[in-house]
């Protein structure tokens, strides 16, 4: 870790990047099945899931950035191989075959679930560490993929 004197301890600055790290892998795995599904999806739905997909891929794009810079704030490096964002990432990443339109909805919505509850964790994390910067970012990442969990949500119903 490089030497960082903005108020929080080289420990606390390192559980908290952590966190974040694994906001990002989760967030890349899940920007990559969104891209994909956006160009693979077929059926009767096909404009609507299209133009969805896009929209969450697009956004996503822009919050890696964000999270990544973070990280690099914190005095810490991003992950920067596929391999080390797969070992982070709780977000299975394996597809191999393009699902059927309704099952792509169900498999985006329960990755935004478990990223919702993975960037939660980092929430607590950066809040008991007295990080605003950090708590922020992922209170407005959990508002994003709440927001998405429940179109998703809206789309099975």
């Amino acid at each position: 870790m490089a030497s960082v004197n903005i108020g929080l301890d080289e420990n606390v600055r390192k559980s908290v990047a952590e966190a974040l790290n694994s906001v990002l892998s989760d967030t890349y795995a899940l920007y990559m099945k969104t891209h994909s599904f956006h160009w693979n999806v077929t059926g009767p739905q096909f404009h609507t899931l299209h133009t969805m997909f896009e929209e969450q891929y697009r956004e996503m794009w822009t919050a890696l950035d964000e999270i990544a810079e973070r990280v690099r704030a914190l005095g810490v490096f991003a992950p920067a191989s596929g391999k080390q964002f797969a070992d982070l990432s709780a977000i299975d990443s394996a597809e191999t075959e393009p699902p059927a339109a309704a099952a792509m909805v169900e498999r985006l919505l329960a990755d935004h679930e478990t990223l919702i509850k993975r960037a939660r964790d980092g929430l607590a994390i950066a809040e008991e560490a007295g990080d605003a910067a950090s708590a922020d970012l992922l209170t407005v990442r959990i508002q994003s993929h709440e927001k998405t969990a429940w179109m998703l949500r809206s789309m099975t119903q």
